[in-house]
């Protein structure tokens, strides 16, 4: 089998927030191919490994095959919330670009179905 390392952002997008001292993430993939290894290889227990020199808490996800995405929440990820720790730019939408750098395996036939199929969502076929 031929595999590629792939960072998220090749096969996804995210959105982001952040409340207290959690981060909750979407990482939606660009469409059906692209949701099938996401939903493979993205998992709580890699995100938290990802995470890991930040994220004292654990991890929460949840598939959402319907919108093609996944949910993560992670618990304790702030350091007590925005206004109390020190470092420069800690909040979700930073950590978002960074779930997005994380580096998956790929099989090289299933990466060339999520790149050439078409996006999906409201604007249409991109």
């Amino acid at each position: 089998m031929n595999t590629l390392r792939i960072p998220l952002a090749r096969i996804a997008h995210a959105r982001s927030g952040d409340k207290a001292d959690w981060v909750d993430f979407g990482l939606f993939a660009w469409n059906a191919a692209g949701y099938a290894i996401l939903e493979r290889e993205v998992t709580a227990a890699r995100v938290r490994e990802h995470f890991a020199p930040w994220l004292p808490g654990e991890v929460d996800a949840w598939p959402l095959p319907n919108i093609l995405a996944l949910k993560f929440v992670l618990k304790g990820a702030l350091q007590g919330g925005g206004a109390r720790n020190l470092r420069l730019d800690n909040l979700g939408k930073a950590m978002a670009a960074a779930l997005l750098r994380m580096e998956i395996e790929v099989d090289a036939a299933a990466f060339d179905a999520a790149t050439k199929a078409p996006r999906v969502g409201w604007w249409g076929d991109a």
